[in-house]
């Protein structure tokens, strides 16, 4: 007998009219938003039909290719009939290279389908600057929506016709009135642009060029051009030298352009016994600090004194100095060791001052450094403070009728930028050539665009006697004109660009032809030294021994590793990356001593969420310009008595709500000089940071970092300095290595993938963390989700802080730890930094390891290993269970909280149509609800192998590459096939430095270590 029984599940549906009943009937618990895509709400009523639905969800899918396809893929690839070297599926490469007027380097683009996608090095002979991260990330700057797409003219769009007739008449009008014309650039280091610039200001008489650069180096150029005749930079070869003293220097980040990496780690990994030594000298913690085997820290009064004794000591000169005794004796040591060095020594600075540079060219010639040499300067800096200043005076006074400005935000970049628009609005016509809408370009008379460097053709002399080429990978994906397209216009000369480039580039390639620079990229001839500088050392010595220390504090202005100058402040990927000594990022802040925060009351804290908090503080320079409420970071290694801050923040004009974080820096740079005199003091409030690494030691676990000296290194067996971790088994210490819980299987037949990873080599410049973003689609997701330890990154560098002044001194002090409450405080006293730590930097990958926990315990096997030992992620059948991620010990798998892609919270790069041009078509977009992690780019190896199966030959060693290796210009990281007996990364796997992260786990890994050794 059936039963007429009503059950119900809660109290809420006996009520009447309970909204318990709709729910159980509708599939979808919300309304579909229909009237998102229609944009017509009255088009129809929310109660639509399933087939309506579907035919709406339809239209919105085609609409949005549509709107893809009507940007760049229409304007970009325009052929009806497919050309031939467009193969559908498979990638094109193309040489270029890039100068913005801060970064630059030798490249080779990857497109697909005519759409450019990633960066990569260009590695052929000659080539010799690799992208950096921000480089690497420019790929996504291509397709930023926030770039100018039309000219304007006082604030209306316009046409270039228009815009040329206007600056046409101008120019006319100022050769009438006698008004100054100014052409206001960046550095161009472009020898066609100059040509047109010199043809341009023949035409104009009452025309001049002024060269500005953000970041200002202006100091050793005046030096260098006083002493050589010539406006340039030395290419310092760091690979030449035994011994560097570097005092307020960071070649390992900006410092002259950067590029100085590769060179100096080729002297840093031990070879016969032998590597360099670096003693660094400096104020903030900086990527060259971390990386000396000795570090004083140091104000950059002091730093003067130091260099002044330096120069004492070598040259056996006696100018008196005021240096505090407790360097005193460390600064004349390391400047006996520079002495006996001799031509194998070098000495580099920073200092922004014209002495203290000449103190640098005389003493590397005294030791006639082999590192220090006038053939092939750099040109990628010649900007000059004085006249900058002089136009700007000359702007308020004026005198200049029109000026036109490329690559440069003065509004932003000028410490005094006030005085600049004031002066702006007196110039009859302003013209910004620009790529985005920023700053100078909302006040100038017209803005007009630019393209991007992967839409221009160009070309650049880096060094002197090189010759590149900057050609286009893609059509212009905008109604954009180059700056030599416009001085070609206003030259009245006819024809394009690429006419006038191919004509005069027959007098710098050295009987190369045309064809085989392009191809190439790069074509290098012959360079004289200059011959003979010198200069009245002993008068600069004098007059930097006179220099005083700052009253107050002394702040020291630099720039960031992810953001550089500011100008791709709109790139997502450089807002999340983070910074490699304060892994902190979306943000810019103060950096400060420990001892100087305690007497200010100055705090940071980890809360209960695992974010990071900080104090404000407010900055007074001593002309009274105030930066308040900046946030802090306690960082140790600050010089006591200094301050810290990057410049390359707080901008707001053409950028994302989501991207204008952080406070512009740049009101401080008084004078172009990075060191300024403040006040410092503490301000209310706490601020939030995006912080992806709480720890802040080691805590003497010693099988994470492996660090051993040069002596130790060359004088011990490497039982000593690389201990295999010992286990217990059946009552018997017996090596982790000999005991298994898994039986292996024969690995040796096809290809069996390892990654090499030498500490010794890893500077932490974050150039593989960007490269891994690009080629794997890795999702941007933003600050507050970085705070709560939801960072997507598949590859990441840990910091390592000693707790004593070096990780051997914690190992000691661990090793020495009596019973447990001695244990206890030890312990919790260990977790707090040095005042000046040694620092390691570790990129830690998935490790694929051979016995993998993550395997073993994954319910519905999405993650499994692979012969060549690769562990993959099948992504379809991970259900998110994240037993995987609890079970790693290395904790690198990632899981998708979100849905990162079309998602208008997550509003970057992914969600909209322009931004998703960037994304990798061999790798899949990663929906809501799986496991991530480093895929060893399994998509790069199986293309490797189907390409030499098709091509019927044997993969020679260094084929096979993942996107961090690729990327990695130090040779810290290597990859290949251990099954290939003759491959570099098998002789690696054999090395005695060689261990594995975490052995005594017993997961066996496919990721390999080798031993940091210092030259202490």
């Amino acid at each position: 007998m059936s039963s007429n029984k009503k059950y119900w599940k809660s109290v809420e549906e006996l009520e009447n009219g309970s909204i318990v009943e709709a729910l159980r009937n509708n599939e979808f618990v919300e309304a579909i938003p229909t009237e998102e895509f229609l944009g017509n709400n009255d088009a129809m009523s929310s109660s639509t039909s399933r087939r309506d639905f579907l035919k709406y969800v339809g239209f919105s899918t085609a609409a949005a290719t549509l709107a893809a396809c009507e940007g760049p893929v229409n304007k970009s690839i325009p052929y009806v009939l497919q050309p031939e070297q467009i193969i559908p599926g498979v990638a094109d490469y193309y040489a270029t290279s890039v100068f913005d007027g801060f970064d630059f380097a030798n490249l080779l683009v990857k497109t697909r389908e005519g759409r450019p996608i990633k960066i990569d090095n260009n590695t052929i002979e000659g080539a010799k600057f690799s992208a950096n991260a921000r480089i690497h990330a420019s790929i996504l700057s291509l397709y930023d929506n926030m770039r100018l797409k039309e000219p304007k003219v006082e604030g209306k769009t316009s046409t270039w016709s228009a815009v040329d007739a206007k600056i046409k008449s101008s120019l006319s009008d100022a050769k009438a009135e006698g008004g100054q014309v100014v052409l206001l650039t960046n550095t161009l280091a472009s020898p066609s642009t100059e040509k047109l610039i010199a043809e341009f200001i023949a035409l104009n008489p009452n025309a001049k060029h002024v060269i500005y650069d953000a970041v200002s180096s202006s100091e050793a150029l005046d030096a260098f051009e006083a002493v050589y005749g010539e406006r340039s930079l030395v290419d310092y070869d760091f690979a030449k030298a035994s011994l560097i003293v570097s005092v307020g220097a960071d070649f390992l980040g900006d410092w002259q352009g950067g590029g100085y990496d590769t060179g100096y780690t080729q002297g840093r990994v031990p070879k016969n016994g032998k590597m360099s030594r670096h003693i660094q000298l400096e104020a903030n913690m900086t990527l060259s600090g971390a990386a000396a085997d000795k570090r004083l820290a140091m104000s950059t009064a002091n730093q003067k004194q130091a260099l002044v004794q330096i120069y004492n000591v070598v040259t056996g000169s006696s100018v008196a100095v005021n240096l505090d005794a407790k360097f005193k004796s460390e600064v004349t040591k390391a400047a006996q060791q520079l002495k006996a060095a001799g031509s194998k020594g070098l000495l580099v600075s920073g200092i922004q001052d014209k002495n203290a540079q000449l103190l640098v060219l005389g003493v590397n010639q005294v030791l006639a450094s082999e590192s220090f040499t006038t053939s092939g300067a750099r040109q990628i800096r010649k900007g000059s403070n004085e006249k900058v200043a002089q136009l700007v005076k000359d702007m308020k006074a004026g005198s200049v009728h029109t000026l036109i400005m490329s690559g440069v935000n003065p509004v932003y970049t000028l410490a005094d930028s006030a005085t600049f628009v004031e002066g702006l609005k007196k110039v009859k016509t302003s013209v910004s050539l620009s790529l985005k809408e920023d700053e100078t370009a909302l006040v100038s008379t017209i803005a007009a665009p630019v393209p991007h460097y992967l839409e221009s053709w160009g070309d650049l002399s880096l060094t002197k006697g090189t010759y590149s080429l900057t050609q286009p990978t893609i059509r212009p994906l905008f109604n954009t004109k180059q700056l030599q397209d416009v001085l070609m216009s206003l030259n009245g000369m006819s024809g394009a660009y690429y006419d006038y480039l191919k004509a005069s580039s027959s007098a710098f390639v050295s009987g190369a032809s045309w064809n085989k620079v392009l191809h190439d990229g790069v074509n290098v001839g012959v360079s004289q030294s200059l011959s003979g500088g010198s200069a009245d050392y002993t008068a600069a010595a004098n007059a930097l021994a006179k220099s005083k220390a700052s009253a107050g504090f002394e702040l020291v202005l630099y720039t960031k590793t992810g953001m550089g100058d500011g100008q791709q402040a709109n790139n997502p990927w450089l807002q999340e990356f983070p910074d490699p000594i304060t892994r902190v990022s979306w943000d810019n802040y103060v950096t400060v001593s420990n001892a100087d925060a305690k007497q200010l009351e100055l705090s940071n804290e980890i809360v209960a969420n695992g974010g990071l908090n900080g104090s404000y503080a407010n900055i007074t320079t001593a002309d009274g310009v105030k930066l308040e409420n900046v946030p802090v970071i306690v960082q140790p290694g600050q010089a006591v008595g200094t301050i810290g801050l990057a410049l390359g923040y707080g901008r707001k004009a053409a950028l994302k709500e989501e991207m204008q974080v952080g406070l512009n820096a740049y009101p401080l740079y008084k004078g172009f000089n990075d060191v300024q005199s403040v006040t410092f003091e503490k301000a209310a409030g706490e601020h939030e940071f995006a912080c992806v690494q709480g720890q802040k030691t080691l805590m003497g676990r010693g099988d994470i970092i492996k660090e051993t000296t040069l002596e130790i290194f060359n004088t011990k067996d490497a039982e000593v300095w690389n201990e295999v971790p010992m286990v217990s088994l059946n009552h018997e210490e017996v090596k982790a290595t000999s005991v298994d819980l898994w039986d292996s299987f024969d690995r040796s037949t096809g290809h069996h993938f390892n990654l090499s990873i030498d500490l010794n080599a890893c500077t932490g410049c974050g150039a593989c963390v960007i490269a891994c973003h690009a080629e794997n689609n890795v999702p941007v997701v933003g600050k507050s989700e970085i705070r709560r330890s939801r960072d997507m990154h598949w590859l990441r560098i840990d910091r390592y802080y000693s707790s004593e002044d070096t990780f051997e001194g914690d190992n000691e002090r661990k090793e020495n730890i009596a019973g447990l409450s001695d244990s206890l405080s030890t312990f919790n006293e260990m977790e707090k930094a040095g005042d000046n730590p040694q620092v390691s930097f570790q990129p830690v990958m998935c490790q694929h390891c051979n016995h993998a926990p993550c395997e073993t315990v994954c319910p519905v096997a999405a993650t499994s290993h692979s012969r060549q030992g690769q562990n993959h992620m099948a992504y379809n059948r991970c259900v998110g269970t994240r037993y995987c991620a609890n079970n790693c010990p290395y904790k690198v798998r990632r899981f998708n909280w979100f849905l990162y892609n079309k998602n208008s919270e997550f509003d970057y790069h992914m969600n909209d149509d322009l931004g998703r041009m960037v994304l990798n078509p061999d790798v899949n977009v990663r929906s809501r609800g799986v496991m991530e992690k480093c895929s060893m780019c399994i998509q790069m190896t199986q293309a490797t192998i189907l390409n030499a199966k098709r091509e019927g030959r044997v993969i020679v060693d260094g084929e096979f590459q993942t996107a961090c290796s690729n990327a990695c210009s130090n040779g810290a990281m290597k990859f290949g096939d251990v099954n290939d007996k003759e491959s570099e990364v098998t002789k690696l796997s054999e090395d005695e430095r060689m261990y594995h992260l975490l052995e005594h786990v017993g997961t066996k890994p496919n990721v390999i270590y080798h031993v940091k050794v210092r030259n202490t």
